[in-house]
């Protein structure tokens, strides 16, 4: 047999061992390969998964960057604005579904003190500029004060009617300059510069429309059924609140339209009601301003308008200080009705007319007769006093109609009236001697001017008309000029004739002569000078000190 070759086995040993390596690494690479094949696979599921989440991450970082973008260019402007105009809304996040809760709080924190910081800060910036207004205005009214007691005592010394035409309307332009810088100081929280006496309210409201150009236009009815007055710490104030209500009232009505001013008596205080037939205002405007006059809303100089209306937040301020109230509402006429409220307890009190009368120039007061069975214990006619000061009463009887009738003088006797007095410009009134006279008639009926049986009720007079107290006026002049000239002192005026229009124009006197064009009722706070020109109802309830300035 033949042998085989060794080399042949050789070689075969050798492919046999290489193929069952090569074997086993193609095994072991496939292996591999399918290893490879799942790393691979699960790699790129990572970077999808890396991919979207780097875009959501982009997406909510370009949300936040818009957010904040927003927040410092729109959002923090709104709130600026909505701290100073209540009806502008302040806009909210662009997206709230993209936002972090984390992300919201913290921009409704950073909203939160951003709106605390503005608001102390405009508060300080307030605050130093109504330290600085204070200081000015506190100045000017002191100066203005001065100034008007100059322009009176100049009155009480030039008795040329032509020079005391130019006063009194130096006085009047000074007196509006003098409202305008008062209101200003009230505002900034100064007090309203002026110490008074216990006023009749009439006196007060006729006072508060002297200030006003236009007050022509200004009708008061006078609904008092006592001689209510208000006391002294409370009359400016009351003075300057009307004085701005008829202001507004003025400015906002038509020039050929009137202004009606009605003061009523209520049991537990009285009221001014002032209307107009104006322009009225908007349901938002009016309640704004109801809140302003009430006091309850705390207005800063910023919010006060350029230029500035200052009237709503004097009035706010004196409000909140001195006790009474302010209401606004539509008026039936279509313009806007404000009510002025003042409580019986404790800023009014029962004036004694007889010590006290109201000046000639405020309104009349209905006439108060008795009513039977309602008299007094001592044959005087119920009032409503102890209603009015201590509360409602159940038993209250309404009073008649109210009725004007002229003042008349007090009669020695029993016996009739031989003279009228003549009547006195701008009111007609109950007599001074209203109280002795009811003593002596009976307390159902009213009192007669006339003592015999048949003799008719006395009735009530028209009110006198302008040009009846133009010629009253003028002969009261002409007459006090002749009896100087002869007693042998020249007054400088013409006795001779008619005394003109101007005869009525007299140093000292409180307004001209009923037929000058500038004839006006005047600000119960002047004063009237004493004299043979004096008013003969004119009562002094304006105390300043030192010479007109306020107290420091």
């Amino acid at each position: 047999m033949t042998e085989t070759p060794v080399a042949l086995i050789v070689f075969l040993t050798a492919g046999t061992v290489a193929a069952v390596v090569l074997a086993l690494l193609f095994v072991l690479a496939r292996k591999d390969l399918s290893r490879l094949r799942r790393h691979s696979g699960a790699v790129e599921t990572q970077l999808h998964g890396a991919t979207r989440q780097n875009a959501d991450l982009g997406a909510r970082l370009r949300a936040v960057e818009e957010e904040f973008r927003h927040l410092a260019q729109n959002r923090i402007p709104d709130l600026a604005t909505s701290l100073r105009h209540r009806n502008v809304p302040v806009r909210g996040p662009l997206g709230s579904g993209t936002l972090t809760p984390e992300i919201d709080r913290s921009i409704s924190a950073v909203l939160g003190q951003v709106s605390e910081e503005v608001v102390k800060e405009r508060q300080r910036v307030d605050f130093a500029a109504q330290a600085a207004m204070r200081g000015s205005t506190t100045t000017i009214q002191a100066l203005l004060y001065q100034l008007q007691s100059l322009l009176q005592r100049m009155q009480e010394k030039y008795e040329d009617p032509l020079v005391a035409e130019d006063l009194l309307s130096a006085d009047f332009l000074n007196e509006q300059a003098l409202r305008r810088i008062q209101s200003t100081a009230v505002v900034c929280g100064a007090w309203p510069g002026l110490t008074r006496e216990n006023s009749h309210l009439a006196d007060i409201v006729v006072g508060a429309m002297s200030r006003l150009s236009g007050y022509e236009r200004v009708q008061v009815t006078n609904q008092l059924r006592d001689p209510v007055g208000v006391v002294a710490r409370a009359v400016e104030p009351v003075a300057v609140t009307l004085t701005e209500l008829m202001a507004n009232a003025l400015h906002y009505s038509h020039p050929d339209l009137p202004v009606v001013v009605t003061i009523q008596q209520g049991n537990r205080g009285v009221s001014v009601i002032i209307d107009d037939a104006g322009v009225g205002m908007h349901s938002d405007e009016l309640e704004r301003a109801r809140r302003m006059v009430s006091g309850e809303e705390t207005v800063l100089m910023t919010d006060l308008g350029d230029p500035p209306r200052i009237g709503f937040a004097a009035i706010g301020q004196l409000v909140q200080q001195y006790g009474f109230s302010t209401h606004l509402e539509s008026s039936p006429y279509g313009g806007v009705r404000a009510i002025v409220h003042v409580p019986g307890e404790p800023l009014l009190t029962l004036l004694d007319e007889e010590e006290k009368p109201m000046s000639a120039m405020a309104p009349a007061p209905p006439e108060r007769a008795s009513l039977p069975g309602r008299a007094g214990a001592d044959g005087f006619p119920l009032t409503a006093a102890s209603a009015l000061l201590d509360g409602p009463d159940a038993d209250a009887v309404p009073d008649e109609l109210p009725r004007r009738r002229r003042r008349r003088p007090v009669q020695a006797d029993s016996g009739p009236a031989e003279v009228e007095a003549p009547a006195r410009t701008g009111r007609t009134g109950p007599e001074d001697s209203g109280a002795a006279t009811a003593a002596s008639t009976s307390p159902s009926r009213p009192a007669s001017t006339d003592s015999t049986p048949d003799a008719a009720p006395a009735r009530s007079a028209p009110p006198t008309s302008p040009e009846e107290s133009a010629d009253i006026w003028a002969a009261f002049q002409q007459g006090t000029a002749s009896g100087r000239a002869a007693a042998g002192v020249d007054d400088g005026l013409d006795t001779g004739g008619d005394p003109g229009p101007d005869a009525g124009l007299r140093a000292g006197r409180g307004s001209s002569a009923a037929g000058s064009d500038d004839s006006r009722p005047r600000d119960t706070g002047g004063g009237e000078a004493p004299g043979d020109g004096a008013s003969p109802d004119a009562e002094h309830i304006e105390h300043r000190t030192s010479e007109g300035n306020p107290p420091a």
